[in-house]
């Protein structure tokens, strides 16, 4: 998530930022100095300084030859979040049901700005494992809980959304094609990801809804190719979105009947 640049910011935050940049920074892969300064722009001697109070707060870890990592702090921070978080919370049930059902992996995440981010993960119970973590950051167009926390967006957004990704993440499929399917994904309350944010990987996801019915996260059952084809595709569909909505009733909303 892009924070303010120094010149939009008060003079008194700028070291805060500039650390929050730093920590961004090594959660990115920047594990030296240098590669840390290259990457936020910050002077090689501000980091120097930043990164060892950094280290001495313990947001930070430093090893010799292999340079900084995350720090403890940040992962007691990341679990104080976790326990702390009301969809979170609800959700659990309903994922452990998911899960017991599928045998496959099973993901909550949320919008956070132009990314997807997981929220919660329980891994499935298949020879191959999906690749993903809590908190890990993923694009929206290409991934099933993307298309599914925007599926009520509408069009225009829609191709807002299409432009951002495919200038900063790809997104594989035609806009047309893209668009196509998502309007039959709107009218369904499901998505699809067929391959789309990696080889060989496939989910079935559906939105969560807060009591007044907006979408405040969505719910994916994920497997590789080898054990999820169209056919199955097709019958996860109901699978999932009963999940969706029981973990939107904890929630609060109620879904209208006529």
């Amino acid at each position: 998530m892009s924070r303010p640049n120094d010149s939009s910011r008060p003079l008194a935050s700028q070291t805060l930022f500039r650390g929050l940049d730093v920590v961004d920074a090594v959660a990115g892969g920047a594990h030296s100095v240098q590669a840390i300064a290259d990457v936020t722009g910050i002077a090689f001697s501000t980091v120097h300084r930043l990164a060892s109070a950094l280290v001495q707060a313990r947001y930070l870890h430093f090893e010799p030859r292999r340079g900084y990592k995350l720090g403890s702090k940040l992962l007691e921070l990341g679990f104080a979040a976790y326990q702390d978080s009301t969809i979170t919370n609800c959700a659990r049930e309903d994922l452990e049901k998911l899960a017991a059902l599928t045998l496959d992996t099973i993901h909550l995440a949320m919008l956070d700005g132009d990314s997807v981010i997981y929220l919660d993960k329980i891994g499935g119970q298949r020879p191959i494992e999906v690749n993903s973590r809590i908190g890990g950051r993923k694009p929206i167009c290409s991934t099933g809980v993307g298309k599914a926390l925007i599926l009520d967006e509408g069009e225009a957004s829609w191709r807002e959304r299409y432009a951002y990704d495919a200038q900063h993440d790809g997104v594989f499929m035609p806009l047309d094609q893209w668009i196509a399917a998502m309007r039959t994904y709107a009218v369904g309350g499901y998505t699809y990801d067929m391959d789309e944010n990696g080889p060989g990987i496939r989910c079935v996801s559906a939105p969560v809804r807060d009591a007044t019915g907006r979408t405040v996260a969505a719910v994916s059952v994920t497997g590789t190719s080898e054990y999820t084809d169209e056919a199955r595709m097709q019958e996860l569909i109901p699978v999932v979105r009963r999940g969706a909505q029981s973990i939107s009733e904890r929630l609060g909303w109620r879904q209208r009947t006529r």
